[in-house]
């Protein structure tokens, strides 16, 4: 156990880091290819960031190991949004000042309901994977599209311009690219095996492990980026990281394992885990709503967050372990 625990940890470690240089180096070459930094932001930075979920996805679903693959990515919004953002706004309340965030915000839900929809017959299918990468190609066009009409006065446009690098050249930034997808297999290689042996030792599904232990551990770089934006003052950034994050999770993680292995889905998923992620993403639309001209996810509505999160991670194990 104490080796199986090891991998985990290193496996996090190593996605940690790697993420962060891929995340690095996409975006410097994106923009030494001369995009706007709002369209690296709500594209390649978006889909980058939810690289840890995928690569690890991609490993699970090539070991047969499907159920951790859709654990990971469901617990990865959850934990997205009861954990990272919880905490974010406990630290300091998140303004929603971005009209371009705002319209994102019910791509969001499209996606999480489109998700419910095909996960209904309890099977993931080859051409459940093809809909949602297509959804995802359909998505990844919505949101150039909706970053070129964008205001340019848009806080998150400002927050993007300031953070994505300018001074990486072109060889540098494929570089870190390439480092830090290496990083990222060999952490996700790590991870998958670590926790594939921790649930069989323990007893429980490959999803439980994935919603609870995996989720967390991918989802570390989201909330360092969002804790570190809202302690700058850029809120775009802070809430625009994860609900570009928690799309891609579902487009592309569940949809690159269900294309490589499709599988029946565990009883939980549907019947709990699932429901879950939805009713969070509901949550939080319903929080960040502009009802009165000032739409705030406040420090109470952090707290709620947050307490719902460790509610349902503490039901979670104590029905399992």
């Amino acid at each position: 156990m104490l080796a199986n625990i090891t991998f985990v940890v290193a496996g996090l470690i190593l996605l940690i880091w790697g993420a962060d240089r891929f995340v690095h180096g996409a975006a410097a070459a994106a923009r030494n290819l001369g995009v706007a930094p709002l369209l690296i932001g709500l594209t390649v930075v978006a889909l980058a960031t939810s690289a840890p979920e995928i690569l690890v996805s991609v490993v699970a679903a090539l070991d047969d190991q499907p159920g951790l693959a859709y654990g990971n990515a469901i617990g990865s919004n959850i934990v997205n949004i009861g954990l990272v953002l919880g905490v974010t706004a406990m630290i300091r309340p998140i303004k929603l000042e971005s009209a371009t965030l705002r319209r994102e915000m019910p791509a969001l839900l499209a996606v999480s309901l489109l998700t419910v929809s095909l996960f209904l017959d309890q099977f993931l299918s080859q051409i459940d994977g093809v809909v949602m990468l297509t959804g995802l190609v359909i998505v990844m066009i919505w949101l150039a599209r909706l970053g070129m009409r964008s205001a340019a006065n848009d806080p998150i446009k400002i927050d993007y311009e300031a953070e994505i690098p300018s001074d990486v050249s072109m060889p540098m930034a494929i570089i870190w690219l390439a480092i830090g997808l290496a990083i990222l297999l060999v952490g996700a290689q790590m991870l998958e095996y670590g926790a594939v042996e921790i649930a069989e030792a323990l007893g429980v599904s490959e999803v439980v492990i994935g919603v609870t232990i995996v989720a967390f551990g991918t989802s570390l770089p989201e909330l360092a980026v969002s804790l570190a934006s809202a302690l700058k003052g850029e809120y775009g950034l802070a809430i625009g990281n994860i609900v570009g994050s928690n799309i891609f999770n579902l487009l592309a993680v569940i949809g690159v394992a269900a294309t490589i292995a499709p599988s029946a889905l565990a009883p939980s998923v549907l019947s709990l885990h699932i429901f879950v992620m939805v009713g969070f993403t509901l949550l939080l639309f319903a929080m960040t709503y502009d009802y009165d001209g000032k739409a705030e996810l406040s420090r109470l509505e952090g707290v709620g967050l947050f307490i719902a999160y460790v509610a349902y991670n503490s039901y979670v194990i104590a029905q399992n372990i």
